[in-house]
This record gives structure tokens, C-alpha cells and sequence, in this order.
């Protein structure tokens, strides 16, 4: 009967993926956002931590400077040609636009995840900290 109830009331923190119609989740602490630029066409990046119930968005890569690009946080000395920028900011969530234009993607240590293969195109997805019972962890949609 303890191992039920706990089975039922023990909840764990991950990162809620809301698509209206659908919902997923990564386990993961850490994952990055990528898309390509609208106007730049080049390969933009920001890294995202789980920290306590909200995102934190830690670092910035894009290739050049231009309007809507960051300009308060700290240069990342960096070789690979792009500028690395850390951001340090928490969000209780973030809504996001998913293309395939844009060819939205979630990527992780060992995945590469299409967002924009999961959804109509430029519907927004909101993605932010959530804890769910241990049963929704196990038997819910990991994104994969």
C-alpha cells in the first residue's frame, strides 16, 4: 500500500512541452533550442538549464550582431565564429512559434528532437517547469 501511494503522490520536475493538443516532456535538466534566423538565415542557438520550477536560459550563440540580438550579456570568447553570449535569465515559460522554415529543434546530449515534425506549422508551443507523478513520468510522452 506505501509503494502505491507513493507511486501516486510522488511527483519529479521536468520540462513541459504544451502543443494545445498534445503535451510531452524531457527528462533532461538541460537542453538547447535551435532554429534558423528569419532574416539572417543563419543557425541561432540558446542553452537552457531546469532550475527549481523555472528555465534559464544561460548562453546565446548566433553569428553576428543585428536588431532583436541581445546586447547586455557577457562575451564568451569563443573560436568556432559565432558569438557566445551568457545570458543568465530565468523564465517561468516560454512561448514559442514552431516552423519548419525555421526547422525548430530541441536538442539534448544524446537527441536531436524536430519540434516542427510535431506540429502544424507556426503553432505555438509552451514550454516550461512542471512536476508530474512518478505513473505520468513513466507512462507519459517523452519526447524522443
Amino acid at each position: 500500500m506505501l509503494v502505491l501511494l507513493f507511486f501516486l503522490l510522488f511527483k519529479l520536475p521536468v520540462v513541459y512541452f504544451d502543443f494545445g493538443n498534445e503535451e510531452y516532456f524531457l527528462a533532461e535538466d538541460e537542453f538547447t533550442l535551435k532554429w534558423i534566423h528569419s532574416v539572417e538565415k543563419e543557425e541561432w542557438l540558446e542553452m537552457y538549464e531546469r532550475d527549481g520550477g523555472e528555465l534559464l536560459l544561460t548562453e546565446t550563440v548566433f553569428k553576428t550582431f543585428g536588431a532583436g540580438v541581445p546586447s547586455d550579456g557577457e562575451i564568451i570568447s569563443a573560436e568556432d565564429g559565432y558569438v557566445h553570449m551568457r545570458i543568465n535569465q530565468h523564465l517561468p515559460e516560454m512561448n514559442l512559434t514552431v516552423s519548419e522554415n525555421a526547422q525548430t529543434t530541441i536538442l539534448t546530449e544524446d537527441k536531436t528532437i524536430p519540434l516542427y515534425e510535431l506540429t502544424e506549422d507556426y503553432e505555438f508551443v509552451t514550454i516550461s517547469v512542471q512536476r508530474i507523478h512518478l505513473w505520468q513520468y513513466i507512462g507519459g510522452k517523452k519526447l524522443l
